[in-house]
């Protein structure tokens, strides 16, 4: 009788009874069968990729490469849990038993596939609805039913014998909660399917999202707590926008909110204030009963039993964290803002002399969180009278101060001289600033501002107005008398023309002034530019001549320079005109203008034309 590869009478072969055969040969310890016939299936019908066929041929291989010490290709053959009920009992037992025994020799706490291997088969021949009929595989071996309690005995100890293995390689290796085997092994028996058999992923053996809700799930928040904050000690950091927390983001928050509730419970007001704030910060919406914790912890926080061990800074903190924390528009969120108001102003009075800024800052921020706070904007206002004291007497800077605040003080306590006083000098420099820049324009509403805190009747007119703005014009250019670029000497001819061309004010000073920064612009641009921009200046006529012998005298020469530069050039006629209009300055000169200087200032409109008009 003809018999195939198998032993059995000559039919044809199929994937399945190769597969039989190989998995009966392997239930009977005959390796050297088992491989033979693996090599057959894989040349008749290929390496399967789906159905019950791959599941079974998978873990014949897995169980193969184990016996032989392959872990890695064993780790890879292992299919998922949830497709291991196709697979014979015995085989996966057998993979199971020499995964276990492999993880428990020396030095494997670093082995993360077998240990998946371990987590993964264990828990499914463990399970308590017992899909891979492993109490019917014990029975079978026993010859004899396994009792219910004889059961549960045995799936106990060999649970526990799993955890103490998973257990110790942790503490070996030093893996936390979120990153144990013993973690992935709790998940995979609650959720199969967990764990994948591979090195996969790098933190641990499941996604350490998965690892959290497990921890939440099963009461162990404290090792959940724990292990988060050693990975991430900023708790600061800890908020659901965060790509290192989003993770984690939900589980962590619940855990939060938990451990604030007993907190709470142990009088722990300040941690668990700290808790519901991470809470929500990490997207948790806080309940009735979470804001009810935070309300009794935000009255009671930094205040001890019987007035013992009170601590002004954690009640500050407390209440800053307890009313952030609670709706704004409610009642209990207005009695902590007026008791963080309270607080705050306590601490900034403790140091108003001492720590003039950090008694500001108190101040401010209470009426910031209670802004009908009367001490508190008493104790600004003092704050503010001192500076401004300091201030008028040169001791600070008057930068530090602003006009505004100021303003609001004065609007307080009209009778506060040194706020007016400070005010009138503050719009003063304003208005200077202003004038020194030509602004002409911005210049009368600074003078207005000083004017109003300079009168406390507070009356002015426009012809006051106009007369301060003409002096803080004709008085800015002088800062700049001391500079000798051309830059600055036009500036100051540009601004002081600036007021001689306004009306209604007086103006007689104001052009002589005109005239003799004028002068000092021509004898400038005579010693430094060519002859053409003194001409020019003299064409803009600012200065007629005969107003002054020494600016006539500069006209004159720089007309007369141009005239021969144009003779070398070969420009006759310009040369002739440039002669005839020197010719005509000089002719227009005073007497004796050239022994006593520049003639005195006089009325433009009387002094004789002496055709200078007539050179435009």
């Amino acid at each position: 009788m003809r018999v195939d590869d198998t032993g059995e009478p000559d039919r044809t072969v199929t994937p399945d009874r190769l597969l039989d055969s190989a998995e009966q040969a392997f239930l009977r310890a005959e390796f050297g069968a088992v491989r033979p016939l693996l090599r057959r299936f894989e040349n008749e019908f290929g390496t399967p990729d789906a159905d019950d066929t791959a599941v079974r041929y998978a873990v014949l291989r897995g169980a193969l490469a184990a016996r032989a010490g392959n872990w890695p290709e064993a780790v890879r053959w292992c299919p998922d849990t949830d497709d291991l009920g196709t697979a014979p009992t015995g085989v996966v037992h057998a993979l199971a038993v020499t995964a276990l025994r492999r993880l428990a020799e020396e030095a494997r706490h670093t082995e993360a596939g077998t240990a998946a291997l371990v987590i993964a088969l264990w828990a499914y021949l463990l399970d308590e609805e017992d899909p891979g009929a492993f109490r019917g595989l014990l029975t079978g071996r026993r010859g004899t039913p396994v009792p219910d309690d004889l059961w549960e005995q045995a799936r106990g100890h060999l649970a526990r014998r799993v955890t103490d293995l998973l257990r110790g390689q942790d503490v070996r290796a030093g893996r936390d909660a979120l990153a144990a085997w013993e973690t992935a092994w709790e998940a995979e028996r609650v959720d199969p399917g967990a764990v994948v058999p591979s090195d996969a992923e790098p933190d641990g053996l499941i996604p350490v999202s998965e690892a959290a809700w497990h921890l939440l799930d099963h009461d162990r928040r404290p090792a959940l707590l724990d292990a988060y904050t050693a990975r991430h000690p900023d708790a600061g950091s800890w908020t659901v926008d965060s790509p290192d927390h989003r993770a984690c983001a939900a589980p962590l928050s619940l855990a939060l909110a938990a451990r604030g509730q007993d907190r709470v419970g142990a009088g722990e007001w300040g941690e668990a204030l700290a808790d519901f704030s991470r809470a929500a910060r990490l997207g948790r919406t806080l309940d009735a009963a979470d804001l009810a914790a935070v309300l009794r912890a935000g009255r009671n926080v930094g205040r001890g039993r019987n007035g013992q061990g009170y601590s002004s800074i954690t009640r500050i903190h407390g209440l800053e964290l307890a009313h952030r924390l609670l709706p704004q528009d409610g009642p209990p969120a207005a009695e902590l803002a007026a008791e963080l108001a309270t607080e705050l102003v306590r601490q900034g009075r403790k140091v108003l002399r001492s720590d003039p800024g950090q008694s500001r800052i108190r101040f401010a921020r209470a009426l910031a969180v209670s802004p009908d706070h009367e001490d508190a904007q008493s104790g600004l206002d003092e704050l503010l009278r001192a500076a401004l004291a300091q201030a008028l007497d040169g001791a600070q800077p008057r930068e530090k101060l602003h006009a505004h605040a100021v303003e609001d003080l004065l609007r307080r306590d009209p009778d506060c001289a040194p706020a007016r006083k400070w005010l009138e000098e503050h719009y003063a420099a304003q208005a200077e600033t202003a004038a020194n820049d030509g602004h002409r324009s911005t210049t009368p509403a600074a003078v207005r501002e000083m004017l109003q805190y300079a009168d406390a009747a507070d009356l002015y007119d426009e012809e006051r107005v106009d007369r301060a703005v003409a002096n803080l014009l004709a008085r800015a250019p002088r800062s700049a008398t001391a500079e000798s670029t051309r830059a600055a000497l036009e500036h100051i001819v540009d601004v002081l023309s600036t007021v001689v061309a306004s009306t209604d004010v007086p103006r007689r000073h104001l052009m002589d002034r005109l005239d003799t920064e004028l002068l000092r612009l021509a004898e400038h641009l005579e010693a430094t530019a060519p002859p053409s921009d003194v001409i020019e200046l003299f064409l803009r006529g600012q200065m007629r001549t005969g107003v002054s012998a020494r600016f006539d005298q500069t006209v004159e020469a720089a007309y007369l320079r141009r005239a021969e530069a144009r003779e070398k050039e070969g420009d006759v006629g310009g040369a002739r005109r440039d002669r005839a209009y020197a010719e005509r300055i000089g002719a227009g000169l005073p007497d004796q203008g050239l022994l006593f200087g520049p003639a005195p200032g006089r009325n433009r409109r009387r002094h004789d034309d002496s055709g200078q008009e007539s050179l435009f």
